[in-house]
């Protein structure tokens, strides 16, 4: 249903044919419409905060979700809260109703032009990154201000743009000085009890090298270096980053001597989505008397539960921690903290946005 508004949101969308021209400028209207209606249903203050994350279609990560949009109103009285997904493929998946109900999630320039819409104007606006490492996604996330700040499309009150305040919200490992500490100390209160029965390894994202955006893969590697001062047995590896795959945790592990024993895993992820029920807790399984790794030294088509288990470890479904990040109160919290941080601060400079050192 939302094919054609999310890809030429996301991949600049050309067409060579008229009536493809008109299609797609018709579910843009139709989307836009939308979303412009639901805002003015919904608008109550004069302040807007939008959170944006990447997106899923998992009930559970809609429920944590949901669960946020409700913390946020309840912790920001002032201001109208909406969730917005980043990922056209989740946009599309979740209109289309993959693996539940279908649900309407739109990009992030269609909520921002709502909030400058005649019979809105929002006086502020708050925008909140969900993602967990500054990388690839958060700068999408900037881009979609900047685009909607200089009024790149050429649609928008020019007067009302020059009056609004914009406000940025970093994502929840921003900093290395404070956001990784305070992440491990507060994952080190929730899952000490498990630290002290075996290994308790996180599985983030990660970005390729070659997207690895103001170099944010390090904050996986510090925030192991962080939980490692509470316990040896906490490790942090990626699905995506290169030198931290599950196949570089187990060498870490048996370079500290551990070679048996319990692995608890846990997404380190805002959500417990298709990577954590698949690539972290799923049964795809590539053992054939032995594994062999890609060249990246990654072994494929096998989650981190079959793998551990393969390489003797107790790894099994009673071992799979399938909570998102959200879902924890404390570290959402810090997201929090980052939302309240952005609004006591000074307007965003947009030009050069709010990336890492």
């Amino acid at each position: 249903m939302m094919a054609l508004a999310a890809v030429a949101l996301s991949a600049g969308f050309v067409s060579c044919d008229d009536d493809e021209d008109d299609a797609v400028s018709s579910n843009w209207e139709k989307y836009q419409s939308a979303v412009t209606e639901n805002v003015k249903a919904n608008k109550n203050n004069d302040k807007a905060i939008l959170l944006v994350a990447f997106g899923s279609t998992w009930q559970q990560a809609y429920d944590a979700f949901d669960t946020t949009v409700a913390a946020y109103k309840q912790q920001f009285p002032g201001y109208d809260v909406f969730l917005s997904f980043s990922s056209a493929i989740c946009i599309n998946r979740a209109a289309a109703g993959e693996n539940v109900d279908p649900r309407n999630f739109y990009a992030p320039n269609f909520w921002l032009n709502a909030f400058a819409a005649d019979g809105v104007k929002y006086s502020e606006i708050v925008v909140q990154s969900l993602q967990v490492i500054p990388g690839e996604e958060y700068t999408r996330v900037i881009n979609y201000i900047k685009d909607f700040a200089n009024n790149s499309n050429g649609d928008l009150d020019d007067d009302y743009l020059s009056k609004v305040t914009l406000k940025l919200g970093v994502p929840l490992l921003q900093d290395k000085e404070t956001d990784v500490p305070e992440v491990a100390k507060q994952l080190n209160a929730l899952y000490k009890t498990q630290a002290t029965k075996g290994v308790v390894a996180f599985m983030g994202h990660g970005n390729p090298d070659s997207y690895d955006t103001y170099k944010a893969n390090v904050r996986y590697t510090e925030l192991e270096e962080a939980l490692q001062s509470y316990s040896p047995n906490y490790f942090v590896g990626t699905v995506d980053m290169m030198d931290n795959f599950k196949t570089d945790v187990l060498e870490r592990m048996q370079a500290a001597g551990i070679t048996s024993g319990t692995v608890y895993c846990h997404p380190l992820m805002s959500i417990d989505g298709d990577h954590g029920h698949n690539d972290m807790a799923g049964d795809d399984d590539a053992w054939d008397n032995g594994f062999e790794a890609n060249e990246e030294g990654e072994v494929e088509d096998t989650s981190w539960k079959m793998y551990f288990s393969h390489m003797g470890y107790t790894c099994n479904n009673e071992t799979m921690i399938e909570k998102g990040l959200l879902e924890l109160p404390t570290i959402r919290n810090v997201w929090m903290q980052h939302t309240k941080d952005a609004i006591s601060g000074e307007a965003l400079d947009y030009y050069h946005s709010k990336n890492p050192e």
